[in-house]
């Protein structure tokens, strides 16, 4: 949330120009570039150094510089590069004289260290080296300082790594994938003492050294006590033209090239985490997440790395010519990754395919955590719903009109004075009935709390938190203090063990919200904001807990903040699975929550852009992602916010939400025809809940997102790399394009393969790669199934997600061009963690075309947890089988099938809707009467 603006205002936020680090290594860049074969770098491996032990090759890369007198001297970065277990392989480096004994003159108030602990907020999984490793150096090679390490998979991959000049090339199958240090760009700032006379018209090591330990921005002054430390290095992505991932940039999915050229940008992408306001779209500026995960795909393979770095980081990228010489036929994509401070730590993902990369990202970061089935309903949102009878009546009039919802939500003005954990309450007097009254209708409150606690004297929370010096502090040990909404405000540090437990007090059952249990926060705010801080942000040497400066670890803290708010709403209610959403975050954040892509506006170009930045968030493992439905900024058009429902309802988190300014427009009142239209879509989105729960469960332990880039199910057709205003939706096949433009009423699909796709609500047959033109009508969401998928509903209408779980089931069966189908689904009670003790059903069904038979089997062992929510769930039926593209010439005797289980069978009446006019057959089973729980088989 943030005050109203007309557009982002860049003046506030540095370019890679202002930020001297990246300006320095840009400037690098430039010279290795003009210098082409002649560049010799200063960076080498001491091949004495060079061991290899138990899946892991380490030793120490040499810096040469030249000292004050013109004598040279070298700085030493010992490194390591790790070979794990999960396949991937890890290369960190880090800097000899900062480990070892105390530097002389280093600030004794902050960690000599360069902050090596992004791994430790990020990586969940496990980081044991790979004992099966193989190093198979030749002689020849050892003598030349080349050295050669088979791993992975039936050791598929193979690293080589060569002393001097530097470079590490990572190979699948003999074909180089990804080479680290391919330009000479790796470049790492050693530690020295500032200067007592810097003569800025000198420079040193060829680098311009302005600002290496002070600068100022915006009229503000950043003091560097530990002077330059930044890293750099080239990552290579040899024979791809395509990458993807970064998040967050308001920017198309293909990312651009960042350095000039027609439809490419001029500066870096950027991740540093800001409150950006209303932000600009089609730019690489940062915004409120950031997750150093970049992916390259091409026909037969994917590929990527991860750069586990917490500081504010520039990355370059540029695009050369095919050179079937040296890589292939197509441009090579080379990036430039450039930090502010902390340890080089990068890992390397060879795939081979998206899934596989989608996994081993997921085997490290961790998986999205599975969420409670409400928090997959619709979400109602705005600044502000202004007292209890305000959010009561609006809770009234969804059931009014016929449009389910599961949460409504209060901003920050339900507080009194802007202080959390507190009630305004000549408006709120009794919020703890005004919550039973929702509970009644199986609906949540969600209520807002940021990581700014107002300074006030008597406001326990504050006073508390700066009691026990839970805060974070100046660089000179005091309380910082700056501005936000509550006016001046304290900052939790949530790095420190002590800070999480008093965050878990405040929200503990009986001192927050009463013990109602259908409270969900949101966490705003924190990346933190700082109104009056640089760039809208804390001063980057603010202290945090181990005396780290909060440069190190600035785009770490908004999830540090949301691991405290999850622990603390888990110790609230310890059988719940909590909701929580937030603005900021880094890799990791997908185990605890949403995220939605913050303060967007009510324009077409902003509906528009939603698309690639959901893509883009999935692939780099964040799925649970949403969009503000209609804009938080300004007033939609009556048909831009009915378009913009009808592609919320296929976001995988779907919130309306806008600003306290923009006028009132829960969804019926725009009035007839678009009411209707956006509860038919909303209701369209419960009607999906089923597969939409399953494709959660399959990202929970997979990795494959929600949103799916067409590559992922046609991952050899190179010409739909760069198509990012469309998307499979889960586990169901369908292929949806959202309508972005004013007043359109058709729309050109695009289909990646040659597979048989059916228009999900006529059934219009297309086929054959390219463009297809589809009629798009205001009252139609263009939505193709894509044949061989099963797609799971529950069609009866319900005021909230949680009221469905016993409604029977539709499953809707789309033949592929071979007749045959297949699909899944999970089902668990939606809300407790009982499922990770085995209470949940998975079941298969497979259309076999050989014998027309439709089957359900079991997948999953089975237990007495898994018995007892299967005998909880006994009455759910399958009330409905549709079947899209049989073949029915067999069927037009005998409108009958037969349905078989616990060894009865029996027969039951068939409907025939007959192919005709590019429409697909439909034979539509009603009331089978067979039950989800167990083995059945219907034979057509």
């Amino acid at each position: 949330m943030a005050a109203p603006v007309l557009s982002a205002k860049k003046y506030l936020f540095k370019t890679c120009e202002q930020a001297s680090f990246c300006r320095r290594n840009r400037a690098y860049a430039d010279l290795a570039d003009s210098r082409g074969a002649a560049w010799d770098p200063p960076y080498a491996i001491d091949p004495s150094t060079v061991t290899f032990d138990a899946g892991v090759l380490q030793g120490t890369i040499v810096k040469t510089v030249t000292d004050s007198t013109g004598a040279p001297s070298n700085v030493e970065f010992p490194f390591q590069l790790v070979f794990l277990e999960s396949g991937s392989a890890r290369f960190v480096v880090d800097e000899k004289q900062r480990i070892e004994s105390p530097i002389p003159g280093f600030p004794e108030s902050l960690t000599q260290r360069r902050y090596n602990e992004a791994s430790k907020w990020a990586i969940t999984g496990d980081l044991t080296p790979d004992i099966g490793a193989v190093e198979s150096t030749t002689d020849d090679e050892r003598k030349s300082a080349v050295y050669r390490v088979r791993y992975g998979p039936d050791r598929h991959f193979e690293a080589i790594v060569q002393a001097k000049p530097l470079q590490i090339r990572f190979y699948r199958d003999g074909e180089p994938h990804v080479i680290l240090n391919d330009r000479g760009l790796f470049n790492m700032d050693q530690y020295r003492p500032k200067p007592t006379d810097i003569d800025e018209s000198k420079l040193e090591d060829e680098l311009d050294v302005k600002d290496m330990w002070e600068e100022s921005f915006g009229g503000k002054e950043d003091k560097k006590p530990k002077g330059p430390e930044s890293i750099a290095l080239d990552v290579t992505f040899p024979d791809y033209e395509h990458v993807f991932g970064i998040p967050e940039h308001a920017d198309q999915f293909s990312l651009r090239e960042t350095r000039g050229g027609d439809g490419n940008h001029n500066e870096p992408y950027r991740l540093f985490n800001v409150d950006i306001f209303e932000y600009e779209v089609n730019s690489p500026m940062a915004m409120y997440g950031a997750i150093p995960f970049m992916q390259a795909h091409k026909k037969g393979s994917s590929v990527a790395i991860f750069w586990a770095n917490g500081a504010e980081t520039w990355i370059d990228i540029t695009k050369t010519k095919p050179n079937p010489e040296s890589f292939g036929v197509r441009k090579t994509t080379q990036t430039h990754w450039i930090s502010e401070s902390g340890i080089i730590d990068v890992y390397i993902l060879l795939g081979p395919d998206p899934s596989s990369v989608y996994q081993q990202y997921g085997l490290l970061t961790g998986f999205t955590s599975l969420p409670p089935i409400y928090a997959l309903g619709y979400h109602q949102c705005r600044w502000n719903y202004n007292s209890e009878e305000d959010v009561l009546e609006v809770d009234a009039n969804f059931d009014s009109y016929g449009i389910p919802y599961d949460a409504i939500w209060l901003d920050i003005e339900y507080t009194d004075g802007k202080k959390y954990f507190t009630w305004l309450k000549s408006m709120f007097p009794t919020p703890e009935k005004m919550m039973q009254v929702l509970d009644k209708r199986k609906r949540k409150l969600v209520t807002i709390i940021d990581p700014h606690i107002k300074k006030e004297s008597g406001y326990k929370v504050y006073e508390g938190l700066s009691k026990n010096e839970l805060a974070v502090k100046t660089d000179n040990g005091e309380e910082f203090h700056g501005w936000c909404w509550p006016g001046e405000s304290a900052w939790i540090d949530t790095f420190n063990p002590k800070a999480v437990e008093y965050w878990k007090e405040q929200f503990k059952s009986g001192k927050y919200c009463g013990h109602e249990n259908n409270l969900l926060i949101w966490n705003d705010m924190n990346e933190p904001s700082v109104f009056n801080g640089p760039e809208v942000s804390a001063p980057r040497d603010t202290i945090h807990c181990g005396n780290w400066e909060h440069r190190d670890i600035h785009n770490i803290y908004g999830m540090t903040f949301v691991n405290a708010t999850v622990q603390a709403m888990q110790a609230r209610q310890p059988r719940q699975r909590p909701f929580v959403l937030t603005r900021s975050f880094f890799a990791g954040s997908q185990r605890l929550g949403a995220v939605w892509t913050g303060d967007n506006a009510a324009t077409w170009d902003y509906l528009r852009i939603v698309t690639p930045m959901l893509l883009s968030h999935s692939v780099a493992g964040f799925s649970f992602v949403g969009a503000d439905v209609g804009g938080f900024f300004g007033n939609p058009t009556s048909e831009l916010l009915t378009r913009w429902y009808q592609a919320g309802a296929f976001y995988p988190f779907f919130r309306g939400h806008a600003h306290i300014e923009s006028k009132r427009r829960e969804p019926w009142l725009p009035g007839e025809p678009y009411t209707s239209l956006i509860r038919t879509a909303i209701r369209m989105r419960y009607q999906l809940l089923p597969s939409i729960y399953t494709a959660f469960h399959r990202a929970s332990f997979d990795g494959v997102p929600i949103i799916r880039p067409l590559f992922l199910l046609a991952p050899d057709n190179e010409d739909a790399l760069g198509i990012d205003d469309q998307f499979f939706f889960g586990e169901t096949g369908l292929l949806v394009k959202p309508i972005v433009q004013e007043g359109a009423t058709s729309t050109e699909i695009y289909l990646p393969d040659e597979e048989i796709y059916y228009d999900y609500l006529d059934q219009t047959i297309y086929q054959g790669i390219g463009y297809k033109h589809i009629d798009a009508p205001l009252e139609k969401i263009p939505i193709l199934a894509r044949g061989g998928h099963i797609v799971v509903r529950r069609d009866r209408h319900r005021r909230s997600a949680t009221l469905m779980s016993h409604d029977p089931l539709t499953l809707v069966v789309h033949l592929d061009t071979t007749g045959n189908a297949a699909g899944v689904l999970y089902l668990d009670d939606g809300e407790t963690t009982s499922y990770s003790r085995g209470a949940y059903l998975y079941r298969f069904f497979i259309f076999n075309v050989q014998d027309n038979i439709l089957r359900s089997r079991s997948m999953q062992a089975s237990s007495a947890s898994n018995k007892s929510f299967e005998k909880s769930i006994d009455d759910v039926r399958i009330e409905k089988i549709i079947v899209v593209g049989l073949d029915t010439d067999k069927l037009k005797t005998n409108h009958a099938v037969e349905a078989f289980q616990d060894r009865k069978s029996w027969s039951t009446d068939i409907h025939i809707t007959e192919a005709a006019d590019r429409k697909a057959s439909v034979v539509t089973v009603r009331d089978p009467k067979i039950f989800v729980t167990g083995d059945w088989s219907i034979q057509f």
